[in-house]
C-alpha cells in the first residue's frame, strides 16, 4: 500500500517536472525566436518584454532542473573515495542525502520567506509585464519541498537496497 502511494507521488512529480521543463523551454524558445525574427524582418517591431520572459523561464527551468537532478541521482557527490574504500559508500551516500535535505529545507524556508515578502510588497512587479514577483518566487518553496520529499524517497530506496543485500 505504502509502496503504491510512493510510486504514484513519484510519478506525479516526474510528470510535473518533465512537462514544466518542456513548457518553459518552449516558451523561452518561441518568445526569443519571435523577437529575433521581428527585429530582423522589420526595423520597427520589437517585443520589449521578451528578455524578461526568457529570463524568468530560465530561472524556473534551473530550479525545476534541480529536482530532475535529484531524481536522476545526478547531484555532485564524492565519487572517488567510495571506489577506493567501498565500505564508505553507504555512509557517504547518507551524508550526501543529508546535505541535500538541509539544502532543500533551507531553500523551502528562505523561498517561502522571500515569497511572502514579495507578496506583501504591492510594488514588487516585473518591470515589463507588471506581473507580481511573488508568483516567480513561489517556485522556490515548491522546489525545496519537492526536492526534500524526493530525497527522502531516494534515501528510502537506498535503505531498502542496503537491507536487501
Amino acid at each position: 500500500m505504502l509502496k503504491k502511494i510512493i510510486q504514484n507521488i513519484d510519478r506525479a512529480f516526474s510528470i510535473f517536472e518533465d512537462w514544466s521543463l518542456i513548457l518553459a523551454v518552449c516558451i523561452a524558445l518561441v518568445v526569443a525566436m519571435a523577437n529575433v525574427l521581428l527585429r530582423k524582418l522589420t526595423n520597427e517591431v520589437n517585443l520589449y518584454w521578451s528578455d524578461e520572459v526568457v529570463r524568468k523561464t530560465i530561472y524556473f527551468s534551473t530550479y525545476i532542473g534541480c529536482l530532475v537532478a535529484v531524481r536522476g541521482r545526478s547531484l555532485i557527490r564524492i565519487d572517488a573515495l567510495p571506489q577506493m574504500v567501498p565500505g564508505l559508500k553507504k555512509y557517504l551516500n547518507m551524508f550526501a542525502h543529508t546535505v541535500t535535505l538541509i539544502f532543500a529545507g533551507t531553500v523551502a524556508y528562505l523561498g517561502w520567506t522571500m515569497m511572502i515578502m514579495m507578496y506583501e510588497d504591492e510594488y514588487a512587479k516585473t518591470s515589463s509585464l507588471q506581473i507580481p514577483e511573488w508568483i516567480f518566487y513561489a517556485v522556490l518553496p515548491l522546489m525545496g519541498a519537492m526536492m526534500f520529499f524526493r530525497t527522502l524517497l531516494i534515501m528510502y530506496e537506498d535503505f531498502k537496497e542496503g537491507a536487501a543485500s
